[in-house]
């Protein structure tokens, strides 16, 4: 697969690490800021073009990789359905619902694979979970919880727009926590209604969040709660933690590390101790479950299928974030999908 690669800030290098992992090949790139894209070219031996237009018609892409800021999607997605270019972008899918709404429209309307990077659910955790959830092996959940209690450096936040409404969308649960929040609808289905507090700038001097607290309930009767912050120094691996009638799976960063579960039958649990997280360096992430993401995401393009994260499930979990967001603003329990 050749790939069209729009922005060449720091996770463009994981993912063209990725791409020669599994054989896709960077053929152009761009960037707003023209020696960063140069010097990326340069390194990866790719062309270099001035404009994100170029990119999306160029003759020698398969696919545009969308490695922006989230306010900037829709506008490559456009001209991709237009000639007829595939699309994948980085986590959230948007910074609003009707942005978001509208960049599945247009790639349904397009004939286009709109796919949005949420590696985690590659995990092997992740996988073997979802598998004995379906096979009953944790019985009925009860509760199903994310935290993600990290840590990001002033320097991190140097930059005006680093945790703003407009550019970022927000903070610490749009930026960081929305993997784990796709992980738990993943796992365990819709979310029915939520309640949430934050704290604005309560650690760094930026606009939104960055302590965020929800109370969950899921539409399949279970409970939940997500904790997601920016602000609690060193940083720790996250977690996700589900409990049902006969026993329970915690995930501590990209590893299964607890599986207690009553008369288990079945597939031996991988569980494992050494685990990575970006809890403090947003980079220290491991590359495998890009790969197995982007194997899907191409296969989704020459057997014209959706992908396994699609602008669809997207939209999900950004429904979920932006509900928190309305209800820390209201002081108001959110119902979802209205």
């Amino acid at each position: 697969m050749r790939v069209g690669l729009i922005g060449t800030g720091a996770i463009s290098h994981k993912h063209a690490a990725v791409y020669h992992n599994i054989g896709y090949r960077i053929t152009v790139c761009t960037d707003v800021n023209e020696g960063a894209g140069r010097a990326f070219a340069e390194k990866y031996g790719c062309q270099f073009v001035p404009t994100y237009e170029e990119v999306c018609r160029h003759n020698e892409v398969d696919f545009v990789d969308v490695c922006t800021f989230p306010d900037f999607r829709l506008q490559p997605i456009e001209i991709c359905a237009q000639a007829g270019k595939h699309v994948q972008v980085q986590k959230p899918v948007a910074t609003s619902l009707e942005t978001a709404r509208k960049m599945i429209d247009v790639a349904r309307q397009g004939g286009i694979v709109l796919g949005v990077v949420s590696q985690h659910r590659f995990d092997d955790s992740t996988v073997f979970v979802k598998k004995a959830i379906a096979g009953g092996r944790l019985g009925k959940i009860l509760q199903a919880d994310a935290y993600v209690k990290w840590w990001r450096s002033e320097e991190y936040y140097s930059r005006p727009i680093k945790g703003s409404w407009q550019t970022e969308g927000g903070g610490a649960l749009i930026n960081q926590a929305v993997h784990q929040v796709d992980v738990l609808l993943h796992l365990i289905g819709n979310v029915k209604e939520l309640f949430g507090y934050w704290q604005l700038a309560a650690r760094h001097k930026i606009e939104s969040e960055d302590v965020v607290n929800a109370m969950l309930r899921y539409e399949n009767g279970a409970t939940g709660v997500i904790q997601a912050s920016t602000a609690f120094w060193p940083g720790y691996s996250e977690r996700v933690e589900i409990h049902g009638t006969k026993g329970t799976a915690i995930f501590t960063g990209d590893k299964l590390t607890t599986w207690d579960v009553l008369d288990d039958h079945g597939e031996p649990a991988p569980v494992e101790k050494e685990v990575m997280s970006g809890a403090s360096d947003p980079m220290a992430i491991p590359l495998t479950p890009f790969e197995r993401q982007f194997l899907d995401f191409g296969d989704a393009i020459k057997n014209h299928r959706t992908p396994s994260v699609s602008g669809e499930e997207g939209y999900r979990a950004l429904e979920v974030v932006l509900s928190v967001y309305e209800s820390c603003r209201t002081g108001q329990k959110v119902t979802l999908g209205r």
